[in-house]
């Protein structure tokens, strides 16, 4: 239903654009396009604004009511998370050197885990080894 709402809403809105660029905002616009045939128009000059005005301001009224219809029929309650397999991995991956394993308490320090860093050692490579 949310679905249909947001359809007819974009729908509405590409004719509300579509009315308002035939719309002249010295009041010509359309009518001023047939200003030549004279008085004998089916719709005057004065009609047609008119109508047209109402078409802007039914479709623009349409426009917030779909809105606002939307923002009430969508669910808030439901448990909103993205549903990603890279957000997945992002949450079960451990970061390498994160969480490597302490050499056992009895063990000597040349014994250590390879590649393990010592505490105060530095792995960056802009600060100068010494």
């Amino acid at each position: 239903m949310v679905t249909a709402t947001i359809v007819i809403t974009c729908i509405l809105t590409v004719l509300l654009i579509l009315i308002v660029l035939i719309q002249n905002s010295k009041g010509g616009g359309l009518a001023g396009e047939f200003g030549g045939l004279g008085s004998n128009q089916l719709m005057g000059v004065k009609k047609t604004t008119d109508l047209l005005e109402q078409i802007t301001w039914g479709l623009g009224i349409g426009v917030m009511v779909l809105s606002l219809a939307s923002y009430i029929m969508i669910d808030r309650n439901q448990v909103s998370g993205v549903n990603s397999i890279n957000v997945d991995r992002a949450q079960t991956q451990t970061l390498p050197g994160a969480a490597a394993p302490t050499p056992a308490a009895g063990a000597a320090p040349s014994q250590a885990v390879p590649g393990a860093a010592t505490p105060g050692a530095s792995t960056s490579a802009l600060t100068p080894q010494k």
